[in-house]
């Protein structure tokens, strides 16, 4: 969980890994002259501190309060220097870059010829690997250059270059517009999730429709087709079209198959691509597909051509293991998957730096289900209270609307009576200030406001009748999503059927076994 308050340099020094600490001190130390600096001492001293304290630093001796702020600004340029220059840290941008920075110190010492080698080779490496929007600032370093070094080939290599510079400007609007639609459709679906009346998908489709460029798929590259991969899915999950979400997150997926150079050279995508495909495969309750995917993507990370560092291994963790509990849920496997609750628990410590809160409430949800299927209400409810006392509602709101009607059933089904009433009135003002109480949730308030009238005999056939009311609405295209998030038909059927909730799942996942 990014704590805005921590001292960006403490964080940084915390993330180094043992191998980057030591390089640290050897790149300090290649120099005589700074094995005594005041920097060097600054790292040794927060590298040793379990937490930020400005005071303990300046207690230290080490620096003046005038002086502190330089000195951290110093520090934290010199270890950026350090990563850039550790082979680990060492991809195809930073490689494109440098011989673009190599050049660009050749062309100010005049030595034009030597420039503009280096240039073409990198612009060749760049194009080769999708860097367009190096590839074209090389292009126009390159029209710079020869403006003021005359060859005889000029007329040919002005008309090269401006070809050049108008395809690849071409490519990088068409990428640029592609990702500007992607990210405000990913914005949405943080902010309310899926579309909630007529008026929500209208709006979602009127500005997919008016910003979605006019484009030629035979003539895009790999990148421009990345990104309109991910338009349209955002645009399926927020419609709730999710046979549409499974066709692009496999289009995005097997686009990277397709091209395995480049997943090496952008794996957040690729780990991000199958994450989607998987909670598509999820939605549509494809159940051996799923897993054969997970299979996949876990042996595709832990291969070692696959790249290593702090940010791709929390997001591995974070999308292989919210995986494995929707496998659980797929399955009904509830009691199989209670030993993931220590393992993210873990990871959430390990990890919570690089992960932003949602997908940590995401995680606390998922756990709250898996111990609900289970049948252990109490930790359910633990949880969910995670959820519920967070004040931060810019997370995605329906997260937090299911999390209350959730802790609802945990209580009733916990025999925590006592707490219903008041739990019933803060949900329903809750929901009402969110603007999201829908018939599924109007029903379930109505029903568990009702139950201290009812007379255990009836009991029975109170359920009957919510189960009847809830099941008109299973593939309603707004209210289905009530059951996204909370299987209360299942819940419902195993009271009528006097089963537990798990056994219910796996009946029906067997049924339906693809």
């Amino acid at each position: 969980m990014t704590n805005a308050h921590k001292d960006a340099l403490f964080v940084l020094i915390k993330s180094l890994s043992k191998s980057e600490k030591r390089q640290f001190k050897l790149y300090v130390g290649r120099l005589g002259v700074n094995t005594d600096a005041k920097f060097l001492a600054l790292f040794n001293l927060l590298d040793k501190m379990r937490k930020y304290d400005e005071h303990q630093i300046l207690d230290s001796g080490i620096v003046t309060k005038a002086q502190l702020s330089n000195l951290k600004a110093h520090l934290y340029k010199q270890i950026l220097v350090s990563l850039r220059l550790n082979p680990v840290n060492q991809n195809v941008r930073i490689q494109i870059r440098e011989q673009l920075d190599f050049a660009t110190i050749l062309y100010q010492k005049g030595l034009y010829k030597q420039s503009l080698k280096i240039l073409d080779k990198a612009k060749s490496f760049a194009i080769e690997n999708e860097e367009k929007n190096v590839a074209y600032e090389i292009v126009e370093l390159e029209k710079v250059i020869e403006t003021q070094y005359i060859t005889r080939s000029i007329p040919d290599r002005a008309d090269e270059l401006a070809i050049q510079a108008k395809e690849l400007s071409a490519h990088n609007v068409m990428t640029s517009k592609l990702s500007n639609l992607s990210l405000q459709l990913y914005g949405m679906m943080l902010k309310v999730g899926y579309v909630r009346s007529d008026e929500d998908l209208n709006t979602v489709k009127t500005y997919f429709e008016t910003h979605l460029p006019a484009y030629d798929l035979d003539k895009l590259g790999f990148r421009e087709k990345l990104w309109l991969y991910k338009a349209y899915l955002w645009y399926s999950l927020l419609t709730q079209d999710f046979l549409s979400a499974y066709r692009y997150a496999s289009k995005w997926v097997d686009l990277f198959y397709e091209n395995e150079t480049m997943i090496p050279l952008n794996p957040v995508f690729f780990l991000k691509g199958n994450h989607y495909l998987l909670e598509s495969l999820f939605f549509v309750k494809y159940a051996s597909q799923f897993r054969e995917t997970l299979d996949r993507l876990e042996h595709q990370v832990e291969s070692p051509e696959f790249p290593q560092n702090d940010n791709i291994a929390s997001l591995a963790f974070l999308y292989i293991n919210t995986n494995k509990l929707n496998l659980h849920f797929l399955e009904g496997t509830f009691d199989k998957g209670l030993y993931l609750v220590n393992i993210i628990e873990y990871g959430i410590k390990k990890h919570g730096e690089r992960i932003d809160e949602h997908h940590i409430m995401l995680l606390y949800y998922k756990i709250a289900c898996l111990y609900f299927g289970n049948g252990d209400n109490k930790s359910c409810i633990v949880y969910l209270k995670k959820i519920i006392s967070n004040k931060n509602l810019k997370m995605r709101e329906d997260l937090m609307c299911f999390a209350r009607v959730l802790s609802l059933v945990a209580h009733y089904e916990a025999g925590m009576d006592y707490h219903l009433e008041v739990q019933l009135k803060s949900t329903y003002k809750f929901l009402l200030k969110m603007n999201d109480l829908h018939a599924v949730q109007k029903e379930m308030i109505k029903f568990l406001r009702g139950l201290g009238e009812i007379y255990p005999h009836e009991l029975r056939n109170e359920f009957q009748k919510l189960y009847n009311e809830l099941k008109k609405y299973e593939n309603h295209p707004y209210e289905k999503r009530a059951f996204l998030y909370l299987d209360i038909l299942s819940w419902l059927e195993s009271h009528l059927e006097n089963k537990p909730v798990g056994q219910i799942i796996r009946e029906k996942a067997l049924a339906i076994t693809r």
